[in-house]
């Protein structure tokens, strides 16, 4: 199936590690040209060698207004046009509410909810005039909340409410904006997790998966992810919007 993707831009918000760089990958391979941003200065210099010099990879902290600014002005300056925009930078908050403090809560939904209506704030106008997609990657924890990660719970679930609501309004506009919730996939932040732990990678995901009881029993992949979020970026899914997509090998109680 061609994509429909050769010449058009995408900017993806943690984009040079883990999911968005496999991401950014598959949409290069595609045929698009893709801007990330990103603040560790090691993964920036690794993901603009893997992406290539046709890539855009800048420097930028989301929850600096002024840095997430430059960071899109500097996409369309580059490429003339925006055709997609994700929302993919994030972290997981382990945490309780009794455990939990105000400033992590104010951190978490400054990283997960507040910096993506303001991506989608600023690329909407553009998005108009190519009929283009927002995608915002969220985890499946926005329908089944989990009591050790309720910060996260709590943001991701105004994520995907804020998805729809945003989807109705831009509708019009022809401007499609849809959601990934995400299961327990292999990333980068694994992998720290693992190091940090002393634990043997397979070791660590074989536990994950044992744990979570995922119903197809392991870990999806980066490159699942990427292939679910680039066809909802292409205008092969144009009568697609307003949904949140779980990508989770099952493990969702909730559809």
């Amino acid at each position: 199936m061609d994509l429909e993707l050769g010449g058009r831009s995408f900017l993806i918000t943690g984009g040079t590690d883990g999911l968005g760089l496999a991401l950014a990958r598959t949409l290069r391979d595609e045929g698009a040209r893709v801007a990330v941003c990103g603040r560790d200065e090691a993964r920036l210099v690794a993901a603009k060698e893997a992406l290539g010099s046709s890539a855009l990879v800048v420097r930028c902290d989301v929850t600096n207004a002024t840095q997430l600014d430059a960071f899109i002005d500097q996409t369309l300056e580059t490429f003339g046009r925006l055709d997609g925009a994700v929302n993919n930078a994030g972290r997981v908050a382990a945490s309780s509410v009794v455990d939990s403090s105000d400033a992590l809560w104010r951190d978490d939904f400054e990283l997960k909810v507040i910096a993506a209506v303001h991506v989608a704030r600023r690329v909407v106008p553009a998005l108009t005039e190519t009929k283009g997609a927002i995608l915002n990657v969220l985890a499946i924890s926005a329908r089944a909340a989990q009591g050790s990660s309720t910060p996260t719970s709590a943001s991701r679930a105004a994520g995907l409410a804020m998805t729809k609501a945003l989807a109705h309004e831009v509708a019009p506009r022809g401007v499609r904006v849809n959601a990934l919730l995400i299961g327990l996939i292999e990333s980068g932040q694994w992998v720290r997790r693992a190091n940090d732990a002393g634990v043997a990678l397979e070791d660590f995901y074989a536990n994950m998966v044992g744990r979570a009881q995922i119903p197809l029993g392991r870990m999806g992949a980066a490159r699942e992810f990427a292939d679910v979020a680039t066809f909802l970026l292409s205008p092969r899914a144009s009568y697609v919007t307003g949904v949140g997509v779980s990508v989770d090998g099952g493990l969702s109680p909730v559809i």
